[in-house]
């Protein structure tokens, strides 16, 4: 070996090569020169000319030897090389593959490496060290091969380090916002995430004691729970900004289709795909990320296992003095165990869910007119046709709200003079619904059956069994005929038998060929003139008890209908052209306000068509009573708790009114804020009992 080569470690040796220790002497390579001829390759600094060449012992029974300078392993079958003295184990590997892949049964001799020369007389022989295209191997060309991506983390220790750091903040990030995310998205602030969780303490607590195998699953199953209930606080948030309550893990999954629904509805197929598609991807993903940052942070505290029982005793002090002394940043608790009592409600929700039907089954045995006779039944009201009709989210709000307040007065203003010009009379007052937002039908059927009917669940019970309704007791009489107005219903509907309707209209039986307004298949000035050609306006027939629904009111108003003549209306397709001057469902919810603009109109056109109906059709045996079902979603009531609804009983002969005089209403349309607030549920046997027998 040169004294000018510094000695090099051969890698992947050949294991049945010969030690040279055993005194064998290595072959010369020969160069092609006189014996004293320097050699052509000199040292480098960066090696890459040496590491590319490689040398091998032909005859047969030499031993291979490595050649000073050459930074290939002599062996025939080595395929790795590292260059240490230039730190490019890079170049060293290409280097070593290229000479592996390039050796043939065809031997070429080699120069002799640094300046050894070959011993005279001995006797020449060759080595692997030409490509398969008779050209020698490049040192270059094979140091320009892709590294790939570990490859490059490798060559830049820097970087690899600042990845597995900034891998590991932002797992610890993403399970720390998983934990402190509220589940409602008027709580989102940026002090409610610089909180500590008592969770976080816990679980660091569980994965430091645990052996290493059953950290790896425990983190695995953690995190998984960690993914789901942060799906379950998403699911929370979309129904706390529609309905103004959580998720109920129990009876709401049918509502997810309900809601592809309205999406298809108000944005048509393709905004309905995009978001299934999106929900699925997103919920794929925090399933996903969540177990992979709980594992990787395992990993963490397990390499750092010193600092991380020591951080924890730390932040485990922390938190018990902070949550016993109170404090708190910005009115928000810093010390938290939010997380815990969020499963714990959770819990609880469900376990009242599936206790909730021995309750409801023991409140539908109860029925204070069951056994009366039928003759006795709603006499007060003989003869006359008695309309129940429900407006699309007329809630509360659009009566007190200041920024609607104005408009809606002067809309029901303007129907009180209507309806007194034509000699009809009013009174009001307010039902707290058992739903807002959304789920019309359980305010239907809480009004007409007595019972507080607040969840799907007791509304499938309900319409499968017997227990009889408003509208089924007319129809007990015998003396109504009971038709429904559903303009809202587009498929199958069996409750409308348990409802006690004799003919049921819905949205394509109306003879309606116009347009849909989002999700409004049948504007309400069509609706309720198709009632009139349909039942109302018909000679010679039966006193009618209609249930009517006014669906131009619904989420998410736009576009919206208006009124025209009535003489116009035709077979609906003059709406074609009052849709097209509508507005644009995607840009009116862009802003909050446009929204509650959009929604207040909506309501002006609902409650315009039915004085305008009243007024044009109604005679001295017409009693309508109509009503809201729920208040809107939360974009429109800005926060307000209330679940109240207007009510008003509308009549000609003075007598239908004397009978609920003692209710203490509002005259009017309009109720007052002191008005009575009854729950829902509540106004079906007063009804029954001020329109029967009279002691």
């Amino acid at each position: 070996m040169s004294h000018l080569t510094p000695p090099r470690q051969l890698l992947d040796a050949d294991a049945s090569a010969p030690d040279p220790a055993a005194g064998t002497p290595a072959a010369p390579a020969e160069t092609g020169t006189e014996p004293d001829a320097p050699s052509a390759v000199h040292p480098t600094d960066d090696g890459a000319e040496a590491g590319a060449r490689v040398v091998e012992a032909s005859e047969p029974g030499g031993d291979p030897e490595a050649v000073e300078g050459a930074d290939a392993d002599t062996s025939p079958g080595a395929e790795e090389q590292e260059d240490e003295a230039a730190g490019d184990e890079e170049r060293g590997e290409a280097a070593g593959e290229t000479s592996g892949e390039a050796a043939e049964e065809t031997h070429t001799s080699l120069p002799a490496a640094d300046d050894e020369r070959a011993p005279e007389g001995a006797e020449p022989h060759t080595g692997p060290a030409t490509a398969a295209d008779g050209t020698e191997p490049d040192s270059r060309a094979a140091g320009s091969a892709r590294p790939g991506w570990f490859g490059r983390f490798r060559r830049h220790p820097r970087i690899a380090t600042g990845v597995r750091v900034g891998t590991s903040v932002l797992a610890g990030a993403f399970v720390l916002g998983a934990i402190l995310v509220p589940d409602r998205l008027d709580r989102f602030s940026f002090q409610t995430f610089l909180r500590l969780p008592v969770e976080a303490v816990y679980l660091s607590v569980i994965l430091l004691a645990l052996p290493s195998k059953a950290r790896r699953i425990a983190a695995v199953v953690t995190g998984t729970l960690l993914g789901l209930s942060t799906v379950l606080k998403c699911l929370d948030m979309g129904f706390y900004q529609t309905l103004a309550r959580p998720f109920d893990l129990v009876f709401d999954w049918v509502l997810l289709t309900d809601a592809a629904d309205w999406v298809k509805d108000s944005f048509g197929h393709t905004g309905e795909v995009l978001a299934v598609i999106g929900v699925i991807v997103l919920l794929v993903a925090v399933l996903v990320l969540s177990a992979l940052a709980m594992v990787r942070l395992a990993n963490v505290l397990d390499r750092h296992r010193p600092a991380a029982v020591t951080t924890t005793l730390v932040l485990g002090t922390v938190w018990i003095t902070c949550f016993s002394l109170g404090v708190q940043f910005a009115g928000i608790p810093f010390a938290t165990k939010g997380y815990s009592q969020f499963l714990a409600n959770r819990v609880q929700y469900v376990r009242d869910g599936l206790g909730d039907a021995d309750v409801f089954k023991k409140q539908l045995a109860v029925d204070a007119y069951a056994n009366t006779p039928s003759d006795q039944l709603l006499t007060g009201l003989r003869g006359k046709d008695v309309l129940f009709t429900f407006i699309e989210s007329y809630g509360r709000v659009a009566i007190d709200d200041p920024a609607m307040a104005p408009e809606i007065d002067a809309t029901l203003n303007e129907g009180n003079a209507r309806l007194k010009s034509a000699g009809f009379a009013a009174q009001s007052g307010w039902l707290r619904s058992p739903v807002t937002g959304a789920g019309s039908w359980l305010a239907h059927s809480t009004f007409l059956s007595g019972l507080w009917i607040n969840n799907q669940q007791r509304y499938r019970t309900l319409t499968t069994g017997d227990h009889a309704t408003l509208t089924s007791y007319f129809q007990k009489t015998g003396a109504w005929r009971t038709v429904g107005i559903v303009p809202g219903v587009r498929k199958a509907w069996p409750e409308g038998k348990y409802f006690g309707l004799d003919h049921i209209y819905d949205s394509t039986h109306l003879g309606y060929y116009g347009p849909y307004f989002s999700w409004t298949p049948v504007p309400d000035q069509f609706s309720l003139e198709a009632f009139q050609k349909l039942e109302h306006g018909k000679k010679n027939r039966d006193p009618i008890m209609a249930e009517i629904i006014l669906a131009s009111s619904h989420n998410p108003w736009s576009p919206i209908a208006h009124i025209i003549d009535w003489k116009d209306l035709g077979n609906g397709k003059i709406f074609y052209k009052i849709k097209k001057e509508g507005t644009n469902p995607t840009e009116v919810w862009k802003s909050a306000k446009s929204v509650r603009t959009e929604y207040r109109k909506a309501i002006q056109y609902s409650l315009d068509s039915l004085t305008q109906w009243m007024q044009r059709y109604g005679d001295d045996n017409t009693v309508l009573v109509f009503l809201g079902d729920h208040q809107p979603v939360p974009t429109v009531t800005a926060g307000s708790t209330s679940r109240d609804v207007p009510v008003t009983i509308v009549a000609r002969d003075p007598k239908v009114l004397d009978r609920v005089s003692g209710w203490g209403w509002t005259d009017g349309l309009k109720p007052a804020d002191n008005a009575p607030e009854w729950a829902m549920n509540q106004f079906r046997d007063r009804f029954m009992k001020a329109f029967g027998p009279q002691s």
